[in-house]
């Protein structure tokens, strides 16, 4: 394979170690910008820098610099082995197995790993940070293999792969060909890295890969939440449900402000609607399933552990979390940074946020094909039941998917096993605690997914009466990718097709004319 150099041509962020924002990550991973350091940040790294080469030299043992590590901390190292000593660290820990990461979330390791290290703490030098910068710049995306972390002594399977595509070792993708470590740097004209005392080190420790993943988790399940809101005020209205339950009164006699915002979000979705207005009166329910008039007490219980795990993460993109770090006092001290319990019970809370929001748009499903429960609407939605199914299965399916979910929202990290000989004798397992949010995630899209489809089908079985101007904008872009379902059809690639308008935002977007879409996604 032969190449010249490939500049990626996405817009470029300047990042100021210590003080990145969570919205500058969530466009670092949604639109795979390319990231340089503040300048400011050099003279702090090359100070540590300068530091640790000095304990290389010396006589006294320094862990990490002039040691073995884990149990091995108590072999002396010779100053004249220390390149060798941080490459077989690197190559010894290359140990990460199963599916790739995707790249989007790999950009984003390295972009936390470059954070960290600019705090000026770590002992690097500058020339490992340009490095770092110029895998961004050129495309250069180290394959990582996602198992293998506990989620202490920081993600050293993971981070391993990307440092070992630094030395010119594993694998990486470059423009989204995979190839050899070495050949990728070299197509991109990046000069491999021998490293010195400590760097390895650096590299390896840290959260980053966790942090990277339940940032991902975060994102999408922020806007996976934000879209139930929309499909669930689409099955209220498909339903003919009653408004009451979302006054503002009512919410703000509780005081949760994601409560109070998912009712206000509701209630504009809903404005305007004709549906709405025709059973205001001689409606003989008295009340309607939790599913529909709770939603602003779960969706804005979730929205609120979404806030905190928001909150957690930005500390922890922010943070120092490789072993030892570097005072400006010119010590070097052992700590424990790189154990990243905050990032698994971050992780966890996602999960549980995802559930609910399955299993609260699952049982909407549920009532819309339910005769007995849909207000009029024909069973399971088809125009000519009995020679039709209709959604029947597609609310199966939702069933399945909810279910999935909810084994998965189990806490990991409750969970520890003793590794390192005992030496590192509690862990984390933030890693797989974080990367089971992708499929939760996608689980979820599809449940949202079939609830689009089927709230849709429901408002226009109520033609001539119709729904809000906001929600039809929402079935306009609905009926661009999956036409009304009539006689039974083959319907997986309906779901599919609303599964992506879900996950992509389209539908997010469709209803933007809201208030409450037009704050931060995160």
């Amino acid at each position: 394979m032969t190449s010249s150099p490939t500049v990626s041509s996405k817009p470029k962020l300047v990042l100021k170690p210590g003080e990145i924002a969570l919205s500058q990550l969530q466009q670092i991973y949604r639109t795979e910008a390319n990231v340089e350091l503040d300048r400011s940040c050099k003279v702090g790294v090359e100070r540590a820098a300068a530091v640790v080469h000095a304990a290389a030299q010396g006589d006294t043992p320094v862990y990490g610099v002039n040691t073995g590590f884990g149990k091995l901390a108590s072999v002396k190292i010779p100053s004249d082995d220390t390149a060798t000593l941080q490459r077989n660290l690197i190559l010894s820990h290359c140990c990460g197995v199963g599916d790739v990461l995707p790249q989007n979330i790999v950009r984003l390791v390295i972009v936390l790993k470059l954070a960290s290290l600019g705090r000026g703490a770590s002992g690097v030098r500058w020339e490992l940070i340009e490095c770092l910068e110029q895998m961004l710049t050129h495309n250069v995306v180290p394959v990582v293999p996602g198992q293998g972390s506990v989620g202490a002594s920081g993600d050293l399977a993971p981070l391993s792969h990307v440092a070992a595509v630094m030395l010119g070792e594993g694998e990486a993708f470059f423009g989204g060909v995979r190839v050899s470590g070495k050949e990728a740097m070299q197509l991109a004209g990046i000069p491999t890295i021998q490293l010195a005392a400590k760097e390895g080190l650096a590299l390896i420790n840290g959260t980053q890969v966790s942090t990277a993943l339940a940032l991902a988790g975060l994102f999408q399940a922020h806007r996976l939440a934000k879209t139930a809101l929309i499909t669930g005020a689409m099955s209220v209205d498909a339903l003919m449900g009653s408004g009451a339950p979302f006054r503002p009164e009512i919410h703000e006699l509780r005081g949760h402000k994601g409560q109070i915002s998912a009712a206000a979000t509701i209630r504009e979705l809903m404005s305007g609607s004709a549906i709405r207005e025709s059973h205001r009166e001689d409606d003989e329910r008295v009340q309607d399933p939790y599913c529909l008039r709770c939603q602003p007490q779960v969706m804005g219980a979730v929205l609120g552990l979404l806030a905190q795990v928001a909150y957690t993460l930005e500390i922890e993109a922010n943070a120092v979390t490789d072993n030892p770090l570097v005072f400006k006092d010119g010590s070097i001290v052992s700590g424990g940074n790189f154990h990243a319990e905050p990032v698994a019970f971050a992780a966890d809370q996602t999960a549980l946020a995802i559930a609910e929001i399955g299993a609260i748009s699952q049982r909407r499903i549920a009532t819309l094909v339910d005769p007995a429960l849909n207000y009029g609407l024909p069973p399971f939605l088809t125009p000519n039941p009995g020679l039709n199914s209709g959604f029947m299965i597609a609310d199966v399916t939702s069933a399945a998917l909810y279910s999935e979910n909810k084994q998965r929202a189990a806490p990991c990290s409750v969970d520890s096993t003793p590794t390192s000989a005992n030496q590192e004798d509690h862990v984390s397992m933030a890693t797989h605690a974080a990367r089971r949010l992708i499929d939760m995630n996608a689980n979820l899209s599809q449940i949202i997914g079939i609830e689009l489809l089927m709230a849709a089908q429901g408002i226009e079985f109520r033609i001539p009466l119709k729904t809000s101007p906001i929600l039809q904008e929402v079935i306009a872009a609905v009926r661009t990718e999956v036409e009304e379902l009539e006689d039974d059809r083959y319907m997986a690639p309906d779901l599919e097709k609303a599964a992506e308008l879900v996950a992509s935002g389209r539908i997010f977007d469709a209803a933007s004319k809201a208030q409450f879409f037009k704050l931060e996604e995160a």
